[in-house]
């Protein structure tokens, strides 16, 4: 390696190949051209030691358990911030004034409502329909409704679809909820924040008065935060690459929705919740921790941390906080 570029020598031919420096993290070879010059490719499965894209919105150092949203650690935005302003930062990449905040709360606010024909799509699901297909299909549902956001090249609808995404797939995800218990959907209410507005839609019911727990609300905006970007994690480069033809953007997400369903993946927290009714009480732990280190047996311990994160999870410091507060308010 010298200079910025590095050489590989491939049988009795020797390929200059450019040495890409980044703001934070290891450099990268550019093999672009290796296939080209070689006849060969490159084999990673699981993209290990593969970046896809340049990007400048998120990183992750897996070894030191370091997790930046434009630069900003995730602490400091899940301590000090709300889920709409780290939604402002990963899409204009740097924190909003007081007035670009009301202004950016106000306009995803007034979009939370879907058309009122999106509720007839529910009743061609079963009752008992998983939440993630019934997800997928409203999602891929909304590529059918607004028309004029569908053009990538215009970053202006690109913003605009980018937009209604963020307003409207927590009003569809209430009303999947109410379905699947046989509840009538709840509307969005203006005066509410953002996921004050979504606790209110899953848990409110027309015969009473439904008041928003702040503690509740407060633990539920820090899991947005935390789950609002992770590199290029597979949902993300499922929505790239559906996005790579120039795919209607809400189809895209719903393909990213899709891959998010995987245990692998976003799935991991069902998978969890079915584990520990698997294992049942107290009693049982040392049984199935036993058959966790048995090699020969399929069960596996889920929820114990992310394969990227070789030290610690920076997001778990956050959510133990979160949990004892959610505790100590229920009692």
């Amino acid at each position: 390696m010298s200079g910025n570029t590095s050489q590989l020598h491939v049988g009795d031919k020797t390929v200059d190949m450019a040495i890409k420096e980044g703001s934070v993290g290891p450099a990268v070879i550019d093999i672009a051209k290796l296939y080209a010059q070689t006849g060969m490719f490159t084999y990673d499965p699981g993209f290990t030691s593969t970046a896809s894209c340049e990007s400048q919105i998120t990183y992750i150092d897996g070894d030191a358990g370091v997790l930046l949203y434009r630069g900003y650690p995730i602490e400091q935005l899940a301590e000090h911030g709300d889920f709409l302003e780290t939604c402002y930062l990963l899409l204009y990449g740097e924190l909003p004034t007081a007035a670009q905040k009301a202004d950016f709360d106000y306009r995803i606010t007034r979009h939370t409502m879907v058309h009122e024909q999106m509720a007839r799509f529910f009743q061609g699901f079963r009752r008992d329909a998983h939440p993630m297909a019934v997800m997928v299909g409203s999602i891929g549902a909304m590529s059918a409704f607004y028309h004029d956001s569908t053009d990538i090249s215009d970053p202006q609808q690109r913003m605009i679809a980018s937009m209604r995404m963020i307003a409207k797939v927590p009003t569809l995800a209430a009303m999947a909820y109410k379905y699947t218990v046989g509840q009538p959907f709840v509307y969005p209410l203006n005066s509410l924040d953002y996921t004050s507005n979504f606790l209110r839609m899953c848990f409110a019911v027309p015969a009473e008065e439904y008041k928003v727990n702040p503690v509740l609300s407060r633990a539920l905006d820090r899991i947005f935060i935390l789950h609002a970007d992770h590199e290029q994690n597979a949902s993300t480069s499922t929505v790239r690459l559906a996005g790579s033809s120039g795919a209607n953007p809400f189809a895209c997400i719903a393909a990213g929705t899709a891959c998010l369903w995987g245990p692998a993946h976003g799935g991991a927290n069902e998978a969890a919740l079915k584990m520990l009714e698997e294992i049942g009480t107290v009693e049982n732990i040392p049984k199935y921790i036993a058959k966790a280190k048995d090699k020969n047996d399929p069960f596996r311990l889920m929820g114990f941390g992310h394969r990227v994160y070789k030290n610690y999870d920076p997001r778990a410091k956050i959510m133990q906080k979160t949990t004892h507060e959610v505790l100590n308010e229920l009692g």
